[in-house]
């Protein structure tokens, strides 16, 4: 098994998202932000849940961060949409704004890690 250090923490395994779609994931202990990901093959994007207009989860429903063609991210407040390569908004209120990235790694055995303190 490979090493996670003290200032990382393992979200999920690859394949625990689907090819194409998003999942979140709650906010890690003493954090006030999930997170969630968007999983394109073997590249995985990872956002703090806040959209930068007010700061509210961008989510309406668990795991349901993009449009209908799942092509864009979407804020469910007031359809802001960001593209999922780098989070700039590019519609909406908060246009020309970005969400906040978070760095992301693979491992060897598949697993989706981040820093310990994202989304704090």
């Amino acid at each position: 098994m490979s090493g996670i250090s003290a200032t990382e923490r393992v979200l999920c395994r690859l394949e625990e998202i689907p090819d194409g779609e998003s999942r979140g994931f709650p906010a890690a202990p003493g954090g006030f932000t999930g997170l969630f990901a968007i999983r394109r093959g073997a590249q995985v994007f990872v956002y703090v849940n806040s959209c930068p207009h007010v700061g509210l989860p961008l989510d309406p429903a668990p795991n349901r961060f993009l449009d209908a063609k799942k092509q864009h991210i979407v804020c469910s407040a007031h359809g802001a949409r960001f593209r999922i390569e780098d989070g700039g908004c590019f519609s909406g209120p908060c246009y020309g704004e970005s969400l906040e990235a978070v760095p992301v790694r693979l491992d060897e055995e598949g697993r989706v890690i981040v820093p310990a303190d994202a989304g704090l």
